[in-house]
């Protein structure tokens, strides 16, 4: 870590992505050099093979569209690759590159290097998605001081200025890509997180993509044309539906025409067609189910019902959306507050964060804690009628733990004179591990000759980034053995982030 250099507040978006400063006792949001501070979290090849980056990128999405990349976060900490102009990137490198162009935007408005960076991620990121955030900083030339979850961040921002009210607050944070609900408890200057929820594949992206299936339904059935996925066609309709999306949310039908719009069969039409509001609510009406299911989930976490809450804290670009203000008030009984700008609160909860962790007399008096998103526990073997079932959930660290947290299982080998166990770690709810996400494995060898019922011991530390190490201890011989994260799918090795 470098020993001078400025801090910042990074929210790295699915759809836009922001940096933040705490100025005074304010958080502010840096612009680059054309007065924006959000910056689109798009990347580009250009004609002549440059690698664009923010607004120059975004702008070739609906021209360029197989050279251009949008919405890698949803990837990150998966070993998906996305081709551009011919070559794979990762999500990490994408990121990376967003990233780069935070710092460069930061070091232009405040005219020092910046080196260190807390960096935002949705509440529902899971220990690969992290690592990967991780990765993609140090790709960027940035030191990740501090991973903190999005939710947290807004409720951070939104705390600073309460620090002498007592509430209950529910956060519901729905971006481009991502959807978090965080329970949080506010006591004169404490802010401390009771449950959380959410979807990490669902946000204001998905509403477009709605709309857009809608439209080439339609176009097929009336002119009995295909819209190519990924096309030049389909990239301009999504651009239409944008706008629509902002219209028919409102009440009011919403227009989509296009002239001499390509499609599947080589040939360009005129379309037109009217979303009705009841069109738009027909079409999303999965995705506001599954904006329920999150909600639910988090309050039942928390012990509390919606009469109890004090306050619903709207976040994220996408809750602009009417119906999003409409879902809060049926669910919790009252109207949602919008006190923080919806698009920059993240980023701004990030700045104080920043600012705590560097003992800014501004922020003295504050605190806050976090919970696990999710349970984590290892693969074991259970017998039910004299019958051996492999691969049972045994949580370690339970959801909604608050953190950091340090904590041991115990087992025992199932087999007489075992030499050998295999460790493999997983993180979800279901009690069985093929319906978890696996996190990493490894052996611990090394197990003194011996009848079944041998004990280890395995201990889950998780700390305030959501980094996860596991410790596994032969207890007859007091041998312990680590599980290197690094052999995880989707984790970048050594010469991959040197590249």
């Amino acid at each position: 870590m470098a020993d001078t250099g400025a801090s910042v507040g990074i929210d790295l978006g699915t759809t836009y992505s922001l940096v933040s400063i705490l100025d005074g006792d304010r958080p502010r949001v840096l612009r680059d050099v054309h007065g924006e501070g959000l910056i689109p979290s798009c990347v580009s090849i250009g004609d002549d093979g440059v690698i664009l980056v923010g607004a120059p990128a975004l702008a070739r999405a609906t021209t360029h569209p197989s050279c251009t990349a949008r919405w890698f976060k949803r990837d990150m900490g998966t070993d998906r690759k996305i081709e551009l102009a011919g070559k794979p990137y990762s999500p990490e490198a994408l990121s990376a590159l967003v990233l780069a162009e935070l710092k460069h935007v930061a070091e232009q408005a405040l005219g020092t290097q910046v080196v260190e960076a807390v960096v935002t991620v949705p509440a529902y990121f899971g220990e690969l998605q992290r690592r990967a955030t991780r990765d993609a900083c140090e790709i960027a030339g940035l030191h990740c001081e501090r991973i903190i979850n999005e939710p947290t961040a807004a409720a951070l921002a939104y705390g600073l200025h309460e620090r002498d009210r007592e509430a209950k607050v529910v956060v519901m944070d729905l971006g481009g890509g991502t959807f978090d609900v965080t329970v949080l408890e506010l006591i004169e200057g404490v802010v401390e997180i009771q449950s959380s929820a959410g979807d990490a594949n669902l946000g204001g992206e998905d509403f477009t993509e709605a709309l857009v299936q809608l439209c080439a339904r339609r176009w097929q059935e009336e002119l009995g044309a295909k819209l190519a996925p990924h096309s030049i066609g389909w990239a301009r309709t999504r651009a239409a539906c944008e706008r629509a999306k902002r219209n028919s949310s409102g009440g009011q039908p919403a227009r989509v025409a296009l002239t001499a719009l390509e499609f599947a069969d080589g040939k360009r039409r005129d379309v037109e067609t009217e979303i009705a509001a009841q069109d738009a609510d027909t079409a999303w009406t999965e995705l506001v189910d599954r904006l329920r299911r999150p909600l639910q989930r988090a309050l039942r976490d928390a012990s509390l019902t919606p009469s109890d809450v004090d306050e619903v804290l709207l976040v994220g670009g996408a809750t602009r959306m009417p119906l999003v203000a409409q879902l809060a008030s049926q669910f919790f009984g009252r109207l949602p507050l919008r006190s923080l700008p919806a698009d920059e609160a993240v980023a701004m909860g990030a700045a104080v964060q920043v600012a705590l962790k560097r003992g800014d007399a501004a922020v003295t008096d504050m605190v806050v804690t976090d919970v696990a998103p999710f349970s984590l526990g290892i693969s074991t073997v259970s017998f039910v009628a004299g019958q051996q079932i492999e691969g049972v959930f045994s949580p370690v660290l339970e959801r909604g733990t608050v953190l950091p947290a340090s904590r041991v299982g115990s087992f025992a080998t199932v087999q007489d004179n075992q030499k050998v166990l295999d460790v493999k770690v997983y993180q979800g709810e279901h009690s069985m591990c093929a319906d978890n996400q696996l996190l990493g494995s490894y052996t611990v060898k090394g197990i003194p000759k011996g009848p079944a019922g041998q004990e280890l011991q395995v201990r889950f530390t998780y700390d305030l980034n959501g980094i996860l190490e596991v410790d596994t201890t032969i207890v007859g011989s007091g041998k312990t053995q680590s599980l290197t994260i690094e052999k995880a799918p989707g984790r970048l090795s050594a010469s991959q982030l040197a590249e």
